[in-house]
């Protein structure tokens, strides 16, 4: 047997398991691979290189800046706004998701965009209470489309941009892809729209989060934290100015509990430890204790306002809350604690312990297995305690945070590392690959996001799975398999005009894609494209623009592009679930480019 027919053969086994799923998607992926290299049409460095690919560094690299910017607060700022701007409609809802994601994968490439938007998805299904199979798919869409208008969506375009200079036959620039992004993008959402829920299934993914963005709210209203709660201001003259918070003692004044210390204005928790003059003091207790306490320390009572604006200051871009749970043979069974108790470095407070149910107000308490206590602070120190095993943690602080906190205080500094991303791809300056690594590694060096969130934050099954698909990418286009597919067409169209070859290119590319990465699909098909447009004596620029198009037209199957292949989990799909609206998209897609293209690009 040839080696393109043990190519074709082995990749044709690995889709039947794709599809008949009994073994995760990496496995076999990795299987594959390996039987490339057991029949010999591989060599060792050929069957293992795809790990270190360009590509895989690129992904991942975008991937922590796309988590970044989630963890900064922008993914959630973006799903308020558009949960803001859609109001009930669901149909304006689609298209504003569809619009946002688009433009992300523009700014960030289409692995990045969905990786920045599959969390916000995820929170308009909950909160909408819309079936996550109905905006997975359209999520997929829109990035796929997004990253065909400018060069940075794709590295398909940086491939076939590059190729194109290399070989003297134009340039292509950074929003020249626009000209086909933009109507393909249009129609596939009025597509989606029209045809959304007769094509999609209405499914609900196992793995679903829950909606933490009024994680703040439901824990005050569970802890009756607004009973009793009153408002003290730090006068000039009281004896707390200068004093630290952790030295505040409410011992002689009943079961007076500080709740939270607020800067002067009253919107924030207080970020020093320090008391100032015009600093609030939030106590829960009795009422006549609090008159007591605040005549004695010279602090001035006033209203506190209502149940939200107190969630909103114990939740807020600085600090969070967090419900753990005393387990069996934890360390902790014993202590004493009380509310108001702070770590000693104070980043961290207790705010109430319940045990069955009810609050204990006891000034001085010892734990149990079962406790739950509620814990307020700063993020860094919620995420670097509640690390420990001695408690377990109901809702980890970090999602939270992504869903709750929109624009965070290090916005701007996310927001400024991706402008440098776009400015050194525009500029060309560096490699994409290298680029991303600096952007990213900005990300981690600055604590927008920090090492341990990105072991947990990036989809390593994914990076893995793409890594492993380059074999028989590279199999595909050692043995000739892809080149003799690419040739049957070619042969068959050549003689009817340059346009129905640059129809065909854009089939034999878009059939070629479903099966390997897209960027291997480019690599494979553009000297294709290259030596047709010399044949037929015509500018090779449109040829190699259809192939890109093709190649990014990987609709129909989940595993054909990363972007896809991240909706599928939290989507719920199936195998099969895709094709369906895929074809249409697909239809579309080919029916631009073949008309769009050689207007745009002459032959």
């Amino acid at each position: 047997m040839t080696d393109i027919w043990l190519t074709l053969s082995i990749i044709g086994i690995a889709l039947v398991l794709f599809a008949w799923n009994p073994v995760p998607a990496a496995v076999v992926a990795i299987g594959a691979g390996l039987a490339l290299y057991f029949t010999g049409v591989l060599t060792m460095p050929e069957t293992v290189n795809g790990f270190g690919d360009p590509v895989v560094i690129l992904i991942a690299a975008l991937l922590t800046i796309a988590l970044g910017l989630e963890n900064a607060g922008v993914g959630a700022w973006a799903g308020q706004l558009l949960l803001r701007l859609s109001g009930r409609s669901e149909t304006t809802l689609l298209v504003a998701l569809m619009v946002v994601a688009a433009i992300f994968s523009a700014m960030i490439g289409m692995n990045g965009a969905v990786a920045a938007m599959l969390p916000v998805t995820v929170v308009i299904a909950v909160r909408t209470g819309t079936a996550p199979s109905m905006l997975m798919i359209p999520l997929a869409l829109a990035c796929l489309k997004g990253s065909k208008l400018t060069l940075l969506g794709s590295p398909v375009n940086v491939i076939a941009a590059t190729q194109a200079e290399e070989a003297g036959v134009g340039h292509i620039g950074f929003f020249a892809w626009s000209v086909l992004g933009i109507p393909q993008l249009v129609g596939s959402i009025i597509l989606v729209v029209l045809l959304g829920k007769r094509l999609l299934p209405e499914r609900r993914s196992e793995s679903m989060p829950a909606d933490l963005s009024g994680h703040a709210r439901t824990l005050v209203d569970h802890y009756r934290l607004e009973h009793g709660l009153h408002r003290l201001v730090v006068r000039a003259t009281s004896p707390l100015v200068g004093t630290a918070r952790s030295t505040l003692d409410l011992s002689d004044y009943g079961r007076l509990r500080p709740v939270a210390f607020l800067d002067g204005d009253g919107n924030g928790t207080l970020d020093r430890d320090q008391l100032a003059s015009g600093d609030v003091v939030l106590v829960r207790g009795d009422a006549d204790e609090v008159d007591r306490f605040a005549a004695d320390l010279q602090l001035e009572v006033t209203e506190h306002g209502e149940n939200a604006a107190l969630a909103d200051v114990l939740l807020s871009r600085d600090s969070g809350l967090a419900e753990v749970v005393i387990p069996q043979r934890s360390p902790m069974i014993g202590r004493t604690v009380f509310p108001g108790m702070t770590t000693e470095d104070d980043d961290l407070m207790i705010l109430a312990v319940q045990r069955g149910g009810a609050e204990l107000l006891r000034p001085r308490l010892t734990l149990r297995a079962g406790d739950h206590v509620l814990l307020q602070g700063t993020w860094p120190a919620l995420e670097r305690y509640l690390s420990n095993p001695q408690v377990l943690v109901i809702d980890a602080p970090d999602l939270v945070k992504k869903q709750a906190v929109a624009l965070g205080r290090s916005a701007p500094v996310a927001l400024g590392i991706l402008a440098l991303l776009i400015v050194l791809l525009v500029f060309d300056l560096m490699p994409a690959p290298i680029a991303a690594l600096v952007c990213a590694g900005l990300m981690i060096v600055t604590r927008v996001v920090r090492l341990p969130q990105v072991y947990r934050g990036i989809d390593w099954n994914t990076v893995i799975l793409i890594g492993a698909m380059i074999a028989p990418a590279t199999a595909m286009a050692k043995s000739g398999a892809a080149k003799l597919i690419g040739d049957h067409i070619v042969s068959a169209l050549g003689g009817a005009g340059p346009v129905v070859v640059l129809a065909g290119l854009f089939v034999a590319a878009t059939i070629v894609t479903q099966f390997i990465s897209n960027t291997s699909t480019a690599l494979v098909m553009i000297p294709i494209g290259l030596a047709t447009a010399s044949d037929l004596g015509v500018s090779a620029l449109p040829m190699m623009i259809s192939v890109a198009m093709g190649a990014s037209a990987s609709f129909l199957t989940p595993f054909a592009n990363g972007v896809s292949l991240m909706v599928y989990g939290p989507g719920g799909y199936k195998f099969g679930d895709f094709w369906r609206l895929g074809l249409v998209v697909l239809a579309w897609t080919m029916i631009v480019t073949v008309v769009v293209t050689p207007l745009y690009w002459k032959f």
